[in-house]
């Protein structure tokens, strides 16, 4: 079992997380990632962001073979896996008309969205730096 809760009162749920080991465990672990996406820093729920984002990683580079596609296919396949939608990245990134750029093959990559857009979308770094080409 992935994770353990306790009721510490009426209005507070703990979580014990462990390993991901199964399909199951995977999807409880999405949905509850998804609840605290937008925690704040130094909150609790910010330092089980973190974890979970570690943990879905790790199950995912384990389970997983990513798609031969070129870097930018492989964001858009990994935002609808998600539901996200451009305005997503761009509130990770910052700049949306950068996002339409890069999504619409205008802009390449920047090291810096590269490295958001990999914990963002659990996706390792290095198959985000695969050259391919701009319109």
């Amino acid at each position: 079992m992935i994770a353990k809760y306790h009721v510490q009162d009426m209005k507070k749920i703990k979580f014990d997380w462990f390993l991901i080991e199964t399909e199951q465990d995977y999807d409880t672990a999405l949905a509850r990632y998804e609840q605290v996406r937008h925690a704040e820093k130094n909150t609790t729920d910010h330092k089980e962001k973190l974890l979970l984002a570690h943990l879905i990683s790790n199950f995912e580079e384990r389970t997983s073979e990513l798609p031969a596609v070129d870097p930018v296919e492989l964001i858009k396949i990994r935002m609808e896996d998600f539901g996200y939608k451009s305005v997503d990245l761009a509130n990770e990134y910052g700049d949306k008309g950068t996002i339409s750029k890069v999504l619409n093959y205008k802009q390449a990559l920047s090291l810096t969205m590269i490295r958001k857009f990999s914990r963002l979308l659990h996706i390792p770094a290095d198959a985000l730096i695969g050259e391919y080409e701009l319109r």
